[in-house]
């Protein structure tokens, strides 16, 4: 199940920002070939990605700047970001899977936050796909 993937991603995302100096970052033994092998490219993606993620919500937060978002906040909407722009995932999926990591382990203003933020991000590319 991919939700466990992207549960593992987001706990290695929320340790990297916590602890910068962690270089051995395990996904976790928990994970099946699929699932692990679905979180590698999330996380890889996501470090690779970052510096774009990271405009792209703060262009888009509408209030709530990257530094102004709680850790684990900051880190759903990255993974779903990643996962929104570079892979094959359908859009609603991916939202609600954020949607749902946010309400499991987001502050009680996450659901709604980065529902919206994902939304005016996908809603607001260009018609080439591009964010413009």
């Amino acid at each position: 199940m991919r939700r466990r993937a992207r549960e593992a991603v987001l706990r290695s995302l929320y340790r990297h920002e916590y602890l910068p100096a962690l270089r051995d970052d395990p996904l976790g033994d928990a994970l099946d070939e699929e699932e692990g092998a679905f979180a590698r490219l999330l996380l890889a993606g996501v470090h690779e990605h970052r510096g774009e993620i990271d405009r792209i919500i703060d262009r888009r937060a509408l209030g709530w700047g990257l530094d102004r978002l709680p850790l684990v906040d900051r880190n759903i909407l990255r993974l779903a970001l990643y996962e929104l722009l570079y892979t094959a995932t359908p859009p609603e999926a991916v939202i609600n899977e954020a949607v749902e990591l946010a309400k499991a382990y987001g502050t009680e203003q996450a659901p709604a936050v980065i529902n919206g933020i994902l939304d005016r991000v996908w809603k607001g590319r260009d018609a080439d796909g591009s964010l413009g």
